[in-house]
């Protein structure tokens, strides 16, 4: 009777929202995530287009996945650098450079096309200077986060990007399609260029006298610099739990670009409508496990172990279903498992490092959720091609398997009389 009365109630329903876009008090976040949101979208729209593009010059499989894995290597070579680099500089100067670089290799990418001089060693090249401006990027804009809300919102907001993020995924794609079918193949990447001057608008009409907890800059040797946050990650055993199980789900979990166009093709044989329900489900799964990680907005140890062992099991349920409506419904809860680990895994990161060590830390997340992608991406794709993808993705689960069975040895064999994550919520509370 309570919760039908908590339904019917407009007063609950008020709280409940309030309580999920609690960020959104932020000026300096609501510039942010109205900036990031075009982005994103700009940028999704791109890499349909991107797609589309390299097939149209080279009818190859192989070089389109070529082209994915030139723009991930820089990931893995730099991201701990960008670690360092968000923990020397500004946050928000850093942002605006890497940026601008995205945005210029969008645009020469567009003119490229436009002149008709648009060459496949030309789109190699772009692809791997936009992975090295990511590289850097992506550290440092997870670090900037609790900078624009405190620690007290950190984890509402860390959540909303994921939403955000999904959201994006669902209306990119159909957009960058539209725009090819509808115009030409150089639209997209003009939209992705203008794209980009919203989040660059955003980050320079921000308020400095707002920013939470700003750490000085950290000199000396970028070697001597990584270490310490290497040193610190190895020595505080809520930050390494994180890291042991996100080094084997993001690496052999997270190849959904893999994974689903493989399920598609040769385990549902459906055409590319499928394969878009595919993705789709996915990305209704992940908006919604966003939104209700922003409303609980506590990244416990319970749902950062609970999230990764639903994901697991869900993943090798996936390699059962033969059927599109089955299927989908798998994809959507495996969504929402998946942004409830690895939004509870960044928060808990951001949460258990201090403000001068939180760029180092979370290029870890960034190395092992985007950086260590490519390993499973060839392993996923040799297993299905010599066993089969079904065969291919239980042994993707059997792996983040391993990951989350030597979490759980961890955690059992590091008690801890309070965990510095809540002692961090509890601090912002008061």
């Amino acid at each position: 009777m309570r919760a039908e009365q908590s339904i019917r109630n407009p007063r609950a329903w008020l709280g409940a929202i309030t309580r999920t876009f609690s960020s959104f008090n932020s000026h300096n976040y609501r510039l942010y995530f109205s900036g990031q949101l075009l982005s994103v979208i700009g940028t999704w729209i791109s890499r349909t287009a991107q797609a589309w593009l390299v097939l149209k010059l080279t009818n190859s499989s192989f070089d389109l996945g070529l082209v994915t894995a030139l723009q991930a290597v820089p990931m893995a070579l730099f991201s701990l650098f960008g670690g360092v680099l968000a923990d020397r500089f500004p946050k928000r100067r850093v942002l605006v450079i890497t940026q601008s670089v995205m945005a210029s290799s969008s645009l020469i990418m567009a003119i490229l096309i436009a002149t008709g001089n648009i060459r496949i060693w030309q789109v190699y090249l772009l692809a791997m200077l936009t992975g090295l401006a990511t590289a850097f990027d992506n550290p440092t804009r997870q670090a900037f986060v609790s900078e624009m809300v405190g620690q007290e919102n950190l984890a509402n907001a860390v959540a909303l990007n994921s939403s955000l993020f999904n959201a994006a995924r669902i209306i990119g794609p159909a957009i960058g399609g539209a725009l090819i079918a509808g115009f030409s193949l150089s639209v997209p990447f003009f939209v992705d260029t203008v794209s980009f001057l919203a989040v660059i608008t955003g980050l320079i009409l921000m308020r400095p006298s707002e920013f939470h907890n700003v750490p000085p800059p950290v000199r000396g040797a970028v070697l001597k610099r990584l270490g310490e946050g290497l040193d610190y990650a190895r020595k505080t055993p809520q930050v390494l739990l994180v890291l042991i199980v996100l080094c084997f789900i993001g690496a052999f979990g997270y190849n959904f670009t893999v994974i689903l166009p493989l399920i598609a093709e040769y385990v549902l044989h459906t055409g590319a409508l499928g394969f878009g329900g595919l993705t789709t489900a996915m990305g209704v799964g992940s908006l919604a496990g966003a939104l209700g990680m922003a409303y609980l907005s506590r990244p416990t140890e319970r749902i950062l172990l609970g999230g990764a062992t639903l994901f697991t099991v869900v993943l090798a349920v996936l390699g059962v279903s033969t059927q599109m409506t089955l299927t989908i419904a798998i994809l959507i809860v495996l969504g929402v498992c998946s942004i409830s680990f690895s939004a509870t895994a960044n928060s808990r990161l951001q949460l258990g490092a201090p403000p001068e060590l939180r760029g180092r830390v979370m290029s870890f997340y960034i190395f092992f959720m985007a950086g260590m992608a490519p390993v499973g991406s060839l392993l996923v794709g040799a297993l299905a091609q010599d066993f089969g993808v079904r065969t291919a993705v239980w042994s993707m689960a059997g792996l983040c398997a391993v990951g989350v069975i030597a979490g759980y040895l961890f955690h059992l064999s590091h008690p801890t009389t309070r965990d510095i994550v809540e002692e961090s919520l509890g601090a912002a509370e008061d």
